[in-house]
């Protein structure tokens, strides 16, 4: 083989048709607001980038809260799906970025990128904190201590003392966003931020997942033991893990605080990580892109539902995953992937039977 057919092989062309699917993905997203548009509004492009109301403005905004639930759930997926750390507390991580960014822009005025680098040190900050216990316990004991940590941190922005800058138990409101990224009257824009921002960390994900400190994490959630005998030194690649996790986490709750008029401390409870848990479970625990496919159907489940049938949505929610845990044990995308593998071996060994049939 040639040099250059080598580097071809290895080149852009090669590296974007393994990820095929990736790019029809993208481009259909790009093309859905102009679609809805032009087929529900029966208008042009001019309506989607001139930000007029329609359903593609609509639903623009429901597809930015799939993108800020994927950043929320591919974190999760990584620290439980990935390394096998159970945390009750992965909330906390979505919270803090959250509540950060809107108290610094909003009480403290700072410039939004000094307000990110704030949200960051945060991020890393409560990583940290969450690795203190990694060295003592594990299992069901972390998951509970995390909760523990998660529960105190809602106490304490709901407290009255901390009432003018996280807004107690009605939450933090009125946070003004940059002018370039206000969701109200840059829809589009932010739109394409949040896409090109879950698009980034899906492929860095991906990366990390495949590189060998991703394989020392699998082998860590396999048999922490058996990585410990091999010579590897599990606290610092579960405090990779832990710090990977906080920040894109962080970064979806600053997402969250940019879209949504309020930040309630409910995204600090419990049910906001139990939320994390179904999005990975539906879409595949370990797969990555499992976490973007659970975040799609959870949204799009919890909204049409509540649309269709009202008060009885959450009951038929609540059966819908329990179907899917019934019928797709490894999520959908994991599910896929073994029934794929399956596929493929029978039709290897339907070719190898005719090509010996031929043979005779």
């Amino acid at each position: 083989m040639s040099v250059p057919a080598m580097t071809a092989s290895a080149g852009p062309l090669a590296w974007l048709s393994r990820r095929r699917w990736l790019v029809v993905g993208v481009l259909a997203l790009l093309a859905f607001p102009f679609a809805v548009s032009l087929i529900a509004d029966g208008a042009g492009a001019g309506a989607v980038l001139n930000n007029e109301d329609g359903n593609a403005r609509f639903l623009q905004g429901l597809a930015i809260e799939v993108f800020i639930l994927a950043l929320y759930a591919i974190a999760y997926d990584l620290i439980l799906g990935v390394t096998g750390l159970l945390s009750f507390g992965h909330a906390m991580f979505f919270a803090v970025g959250a509540y950060t960014l809107g108290i610094m822009l909003k009480t403290f005025e700072l410039p939004f990128g000094v307000a990110l680098i704030v949200v960051l040190g945060a991020a890393i900050i409560q990583a940290f904190l969450f690795a203190l216990v990694l060295p003592r316990v594990k299992g069901l004991t972390f998951g509970l201590v995390t909760l523990g940590m998660a529960s105190v941190f809602r106490i304490i922005i709901q407290s009255s003392e901390l009432a003018d800058y996280a807004g107690a138990e009605i939450g933090l409101q009125g946070v003004i966003s940059p002018s370039w990224l206000d969701t109200t009257t840059q829809r589009f824009r932010f739109y394409l931020v949040a896409m090109f921002i879950m698009i980034l960390v899906y492929l860095a994900y991906t990366r990390i997942v495949d590189s060998p400190t991703g394989r020392v994490l699998q082998a860590i959630r396999d048999n922490e033991d058996r990585a410990l005998m091999l010579g590897y030194n599990t606290f610092w690649f579960k405090l990779v893990a832990l710090l990977v996790g906080s920040i894109t986490a962080a970064l979806a709750g600053c997402l969250h605080t940019l879209h949504q008029p309020i930040v309630t401390p409910n995204v600090a409870g419990l049910g906001w990580t139990v939320t994390a848990l179904l999005m990975v479970l539906i879409g595949g625990m370990g797969t990555v892109s499992g976490a973007i496919v659970g975040a799609a159907v959870y949204r799009l489940l919890q909204f049409y539902l509540d649309k269709w049938f009202g008060a009885t949505s959450s009951l038929l929610l609540g059966l819908a995953y329990v179907a899917i845990v019934l019928f797709l044990p490894f999520g959908i995308v994991g599910t896929w992937r073994a029934k794929s593998f399956r596929v493929k071996e029978g039709r290897e060994r339907m070719r190898a039977f005719f090509e010996k049939a031929a043979s005779r």
